[in-house]
């Protein structure tokens, strides 16, 4: 569930526009369709052999600590979906053992993690086996207008399908885009979340009567688009029976955390990991300070080959980082990369030899200005191959924000945009009155997530803005006649970055 407070919010997600742009960015060439017309891999592109992955879904809730860092280091899982551990991912890798880590995707890993070219910083390349790989994604969906509570309070299951899709389903527009131009192309895809919406598996007919009030069976719509998509719950191959083990994931009696996998993969096992003696746990620790269980899943995967591609460790990195760029160009010899600002590859900062096919390279930022970057791979050909952004940030910088206008009639919408921001995922901005304006004392009146719904299935920015407006969480709107401020608040909790004030006047 979300961080903050009460769980509360609808429009039709669109799939497939984007299923073509992601194939031209992951196309692997040679697929063949089996008979029921879907694409098979070529058998070129996949590993020698399967691997077996033990997959960890976790929220630490609110950045987690000791005991949650206890739970990973135990469990040892070979790639871990953390969810809420905000800006302690580093530290958090260090005290559980994991040599990588991605904050932006919220990744800790045995294997290398790559965000390649074409990747829109969506999902990650495990490099599981030297040259092959096998996708991964882990999001964390709004928990605004939380669908079960509107259930139990007597709203049709018609409309809370609609506020679903507005609020979670459409968050999810580029990632299921991508995902699917994924499986098209023959991939393993793996998944893991919290969710914050039930499955339909555990609302069928089976299990009416089993909630109160629930007297028909309910198609939550995101996991009816990733089982359409061909995607495979865990948990549930597991534990089939959602009667006989229902596998609560939250202290809402709901199960809302999940890994999925699609694609050449076969799923070994998925067990719950909680308190001990909780109900349908199978993996007990103690003391257990989270208000999610985790659950751990087994794999047989099939990695495919790695494509043409340049990649980053991280699209999101501090000036001083070293940033590992991993390059892959079949059949070239000779190929340099180019590191440039942003859309300036003309005027290079950097020169890497890139003798082989494949390899990588360490990238040594310090000095370098806070910004945007390219990393160009330039084949022997002397043709570009492909190329990846990546932002650096100053640790030191001052968050700018301003709203655009310092007057506003009432009911008007006021937009507030910032710069230098620490680009955490769940960052949100909140209104207070101007003379009870400390977040850490006094309440907000309205409030959003600097990245709307979709804060968690997207890369964080440094810049942006966002709309306060009728369509925001919180009361009063229109604001009433007065003084007020505007604060940057960090990761979900109260910390603020920074503020701006404005006024509202009228009757």
């Amino acid at each position: 569930m979300g961080a903050r407070g009460e769980l509360e919010k609808a429009a039709h997600l669109r799939r497939g526009l984007a299923a073509a742009l992601v194939l031209c960015l992951l196309a692997f060439a040679g697929c063949d369709l089996d008979g029921d017309g879907e694409p098979l891999p070529d058998s070129s592109l996949l590993g020698r052999e399967q691997v077996e992955l033990d997959v960890l879904v976790y929220n630490v809730e609110y950045g987690g600590g000791p005991a949650t860092d206890a739970v990973i280091r135990r469990l040892d899982a070979d790639v871990v979906g953390v969810l809420e551990s905000y800006e302690r991912l580093p530290e958090m890798a260090e005290r559980t053992g994991y040599r990588y880590w991605n904050t932006s995707l919220q990744l800790l890993s045995k294997y290398p993690i790559l965000e390649p070219s074409g990747g829109d910083g969506l999902y990650a390349l495990l490099e599981v086996e030297p040259g092959y790989v096998v996708p991964f994604f882990n999001v964390h969906l709004d928990y605004v207008e939380w669908g079960p509570r509107a259930l139990a309070g007597g709203a049709s299951v018609d409309s809370v399908i609609a506020t679903e899709n507005e609020v979670r389903t459409a968050a999810l527009e580029r990632p299921l885009a991508a995902m699917a131009g994924l499986l098209d192309a023959g991939n393993p895809v793996l998944l893991t979340g919290d969710f914050n919406q039930p499955s339909s598996l555990d609302y069928g007919a089976d299990t009416v009567g089993t909630r109160e009030g629930i007297d028909e069976p309910v198609p939550w719509p995101v996991s009816e688009e990733l089982l359409d998509l061909g995607f495979r719950d865990s948990y549930r191959e597991a534990h089939p029976d959602p009667v006989a083990d229902p596998g609560f994931t939250h202290t809402s009696d709901e199960r809302i955390d999940y890994v999925y996998a699609a694609g050449p993969s076969t799923t070994l096992d998925s067990r719950l990991v909680g308190e001990p003696g909780g109900e349908d746990v199978e993996i007990g620790a103690s003391p257990w300070t989270s208000d999610h269980r985790a659950v751990l899943s087994s794999f047989e995967v099939t990695p495919v080959a790695m494509p043409t591609l340049i990649a980053v460790d991280a699209r999101l990195a501090d000036v001083g980082d070293e940033v590992t760029v991993t390059w892959n160009d079949p059949g070239q010899g000779g190929s340099e990369i180019v590191i440039a600002p942003a859309g300036d590859a003309a005027a290079p900062l950097e020169t890497l030899e890139a003798p082989g096919p494949s390899g990588t390279a360490g990238l040594d930022t310090t000095g370098w200005g806070a910004g945007s970057y390219e990393a160009v791979l330039i084949g022997g050909d002397g043709d570009e191959a492909a190329r990846v952004p990546f932002h650096l940030r100053d640790p030191g910088a001052e968050l700018a924000l301003r709203t655009d206008g310092r007057v506003y009639e009432r009911g008007e919408p006021v937009e507030v945009s910032w710069a230098g921001a620490p680009a955490n995922r769940w960052d949100w901005l909140g209104v207070f009155r101007a003379g009870a304006s400390d977040p850490e004392s006094d309440d907000y009146l309205i409030w959003g997530y600097t990245g709307g719904h979709a804060a968690g299935t997207l890369p964080p920015a440094t810049e942006g803005s966002a709309v306060l407006g009728p369509g925001s969480q919180g009361a009063p709107w229109p604001l009433p006649p007065g003084d007020y401020v505007v604060h940057y608040l960090l990761a979900d909790q109260y910390e603020s970055a920074g503020s701006a004030r404005f006024s509202v006047r009228g009757g």
